[in-house]
């Protein structure tokens, strides 16, 4: 009962912000990006050419706070200039961020979208954590985007990535004023964008079998949660390093990598990108700083390629 109020809160906030205007306020156009580590990001701040080592203009991102479940609902976080260190590692208390010397797809993605539209201005949610699954059956010590999974005692018990979320997204668009200049600002929801699916790749093959289903309910969910059922939804297809003494790292992946396509198929606001096929990694599950810049790139190419209606 608490999920389904806390989605009516946040679509009541979101109808605000996006009707709100004032002469001298800013519109930002806002994408999500979740999953999981592929989302938080791997890639090294050091490997960063010179151009995105600094913030970027015009952009912002709320990066919530990465939370286990089983724990107290979190979500903590700030809107601030996207800059590097929004990769693995990242932390916030919601008073100060502690950034990482890792990136993941969110630079290269929001310079791609500023060169594609010079005069929108962009707003990144980011709501990832390493090892997390969409079946609660492939949840492990990592956790579990279905808003059914519970785990935890105490003030803990039920909490599971999809409430994380709900918290995170409520702070983000309760925020009226996200670039702090001292008018409120009206936030479009523009996108979605989600890497994940290697953690329902690996355990049983009917756990692989069930990932379409759970990955429509869930971009459902967000849709509802962004207030845009017909949201653009751009997915990163999973890949294998190989980097096993069987062959492959996700024993079932190839069966979740269909069911990715099958989703897309079906779904016309939806696009998947394919290139991490090509991509090197840095071990065996994570794609290297070349790759990471590449799938930024390619996300952003995707969301715009889409049909408008």
């Amino acid at each position: 009962m608490c999920r389904f109020a806390c989605v009516a809160l946040m679509l009541i906030h979101i109808q605000f912000f996006c009707s709100t205007n004032t002469a001298s306020s800013k519109t930002y156009h806002v994408y999500f990006l979740g999953g999981q580590s592929n989302m938080d990001g791997y890639g090294y701040t050091k490997d960063l050419p010179a151009d995105l080592k600094q913030p970027i203009p015009d952009v912002m991102i709320f990066h919530a706070n990465p939370s286990p479940d089983g724990v107290a609902v979190d979500g903590r976080g700030i809107w601030s200039q996207l800059k590097p260190g929004h990769g693995a590692g990242f932390k916030s208390d919601g008073k100060a961020n502690v950034y990482s010397n890792r990136f993941g797809a969110e630079l290269t993605f929001a310079k791609t979208l500023k060169e594609l539209a010079p005069n929108q201005n962009v707003a990144l949610i980011k709501i990832s954590r390493g090892g997390t699954s969409l079946a609660i059956e492939a949840a492990g010590n990592f956790g579990c985007w279905d808003p059914d999974y519970e785990k935890g005692t105490g003030e803990g018990k039920g909490i599971n990535q999809y409430d994380h979320f709900l918290a995170g997204m409520k702070r983000a668009l309760q925020t009226r004023d996200i670039d702090q200049d001292g008018e409120s600002d009206t936030l479009v929801p523009a996108g979605i964008v989600w890497m994940q699916g290697e953690s329902d790749a690996v355990y049983a093959e009917e756990i692989a079998r069930a990932y379409e289903a759970n990955l429509k309910r869930l971009m459902d969910l967000i849709r509802a949660t962004m207030y845009a059922d017909d949201l653009p939804v751009v997915i990163g297809r999973i890949s294998d390093s190989g980097n096993h003494p069987d062959g492959k790292v996700w024993k079932h992946g190839e069966i979740v990598r269909a069911a990715q396509a099958s989703f897309v198929k079906k779904d016309k606001r939806a696009a998947l990108v394919t290139s991490t096929d090509d991509y090197g990694y840095s071990d065996r599950w994570h794609y290297n700083s070349v790759g990471y810049l590449d799938l930024g790139k390619k996300f952003a190419q995707a969301l715009w390629n889409l049909p408008q209606e």
